[in-house]
C-alpha cells in the first residue's frame, strides 16, 4: 500500500513538473519569434574603364582593402602618349587664340574711321571666335585623354575584402571586363522571411539577436550579433525552398532585412543564421 502511495506521489510530481515546463515554454514562445535566414553582403565587380594589357595586380583573394587603395595597373603607354599630344594641342591652340585676339583688339577700333573695311573687321572677329572654340575643344580633348589615362588604374571604391581575382598580369582585357570581385565590409544584413500571422508583431527599428551555427572557442557558445529590422516587404510571396521553416513551405511570407552593426570577420556571404525577436521590445529608431 505504501509503495502504491509513493508511486502515485511521484507521478503527481512528474506531471506537475511537466505542466510547469510546458507553461514556461509556451509563455516564452509567445514572447519570442524565431526566424531563419542567410547573411547577405554587397559585392561589386571591379574593372578597368578602358581596354588594354594588365601590368600588375596588387591584391590576392582574401586581402583586405581600404577605400581608394590601388588594386591593379594597366599598360598606359598609348594613353599617356595621347594625353601628351592633347596637352601640346592645348598649348598650340592657346597661342593661335592669343594671336587672333591681339589682331582683333588692335584693328577693331580702326573700323570706325574706315581705316579697315567692315569685311576685314568681320574676318578678324570670326577668326577670334574660331580660335577660341578650337582652344576650348583642345581643353576638352585633353581632359578626356587625362581621364583615359587615369582609367588604366583600378582603385578600391570602399573598404572591403577581395573575394575573387579573375585575371592575371599579362592578360588583355576589354573595357568593363571584371578583374576583381570585392565584398564590401558594410552594410551586412540578414535576408529572412516572416509568416503573415507574425507580421503584425514586428516593426522597423525592432532590436533582434542573430545567432550563427559556429561556436566561439573562447566562450563555448554560438556567436551572437546585435541586429535591427530595417526593411519589411509590403508584398507577400511564397516561401523560397532554401528557407528553413517549421510551417508548410507554400505559405505566403514577407521578406525582411535585418541589419547587423557589430560586424566582425566571421560573418560570411550566404551563412545561415537564426534570428530571435523579443516581441516585448518596443524597438528603437533605425541608425
Amino acid at each position: 500500500m505504501k509503495k502504491k502511495v509513493i508511486i502515485l506521489i511521484l507521478l503527481i510530481i512528474l506531471i506537475s513538473t511537466a505542466c510547469t515546463f510546458l507553461l514556461i515554454k509556451n509563455k516564452k514562445s509567445a514572447c519570442e519569434l524565431t526566424l531563419y535566414g542567410n547573411i547577405e553582403i554587397r559585392q561589386v565587380d571591379l574593372s578597368f574603364q578602358v581596354g588594354g594589357k594588365i601590368v600588375s595586380l596588387l591584391k590576392e583573394e582574401g586581402d583586405s582593402v581600404k577605400a581608394g587603395e590601388l588594386l591593379a595597373i594597366m599598360d598606359d603607354k598609348d594613353y599617356r602618349t595621347n594625353f601628351e599630344k592633347a596637352e601640346a594641342d592645348v598649348s598650340k591652340t592657346f597661342a593661335i587664340k592669343s594671336e587672333a585676339e591681339s589682331k582683333y583688339n588692335r584693328n577693331a577700333p580702326l573700323v570706325g574711321d574706315d581705316t579697315i573695311s567692315e569685311q576685314d573687321y568681320d574676318t578678324l572677329l570670326n577668326n577670334k571666335n574660331r580660335t577660341e572654340a578650337d582652344y576650348k575643344a583642345a581643353i576638352a580633348q585633353r581632359n578626356f585623354a587625362k581621364n583615359q589615362l587615369d582609367y588604366t588604374k583600378i582603385y578600391a571604391p570602399e573598404e572591403g575584402i577581395i573575394m575573387i581575382r579573375v585575371q592575371e598580369p599579362g592578360a588583355n582585357v576589354a573595357k568593363g571586363q571584371p578583374v576583381y570581385t570585392m565584398a564590401k565590409t558594410k552594410p551586412v544584413w540578414v535576408r529572412a522571411y516572416v509568416n503573415e500571422t507574425d507580421l503584425g508583431n514586428i516593426k522597423y527599428g525592432q532590436q533582434v539577436k542573430v545567432y550563427t551555427d559556429s561556436v566561439n572557442p573562447k566562450t563555448g557558445k554560438k556567436r551572437i550579433y546585435n541586429g535591427q529590422i530595417g526593411y519589411i516587404s509590403p508584398v507577400a510571396e511564397f516561401t523560397p525552398k532554401t528557407v528553413q521553416s517549421t510551417d508548410i513551405r507554400t505559405n505566403l511570407v514577407y521578406r525582411i532585412r535585418v541589419y547587423i552593426y557589430d560586424i566582425d570577420d566571421y560573418l560570411r556571404q550566404g551563412m545561415p543564421v537564426t534570428i530571435k525577436v523579443d516581441l516585448r521590445d518596443e524597438g528603437k529608431d533605425i541608425k
